[in-house]
């Protein structure tokens, strides 16, 4: 199990040691999308909880920076900036995040951690219109900046 980056040659968790690596500017963009129904799409100008877009972009980005305090082994990294999008499109609402920082370690758990958070917002906005909400496709779509650049195809 010691190829494991998060678990020690004695089957033990860690969090990996990043104090030996150079400190680089790098980039992550995920997205995400909310399914959503007719009468979400008819509602969301009218919600009484408020602008939904608006507040999920909000709970994205506050989301994104507090990563490390849901995921156990990730890093707390300084952000340099994080972008969270959300546009009502044909398919649901699309959320995007792009993170990114000057560090050690890279910035797709906050990319990912604030399309999540923003989703959730999201869901809790318009439940009350129709519980049937769906969040899917998380996904990274592409990363830059440290050891490895990575596009989705």
């Amino acid at each position: 199990m010691s190829e494991l980056s998060h678990v020690a040659a004695d089957g033990t968790v860690r969090m990996v040691d990043v104090s030996g690596k150079a400190v680089t500017v790098r980039e992550a963009k995920a997205a995400g999308l909310l399914k959503i129904t007719d009468e979400h799409r008819e509602a969301i100008d009218k919600l009484p909880k408020g602008d939904a877009l608006t507040i999920a972009q909000i709970a994205g980005i506050q989301g994104g920076k507090r990563c490390s305090d849901f995921i156990p082994l990730c890093h707390q990294i300084a952000l340099t900036h994080l972008d969270v999008g959300v546009q009502v499109t044909e398919d649901g609402i699309v959320i995007v995040a792009t993170a990114k920082t000057d560090a050690q370690t890279g910035v797709e758990m906050e990319a990912y951690t604030a399309v999540v958070v923003a989703g959730i917002t999201l869901i809790d906005m318009l439940k009350g219109v129709n519980p049937d909400l769906v969040l899917t496709d998380v996904r990274l779509l592409e990363k830059t900046g440290g050891k490895t650049e990575w596009r989705r195809e």
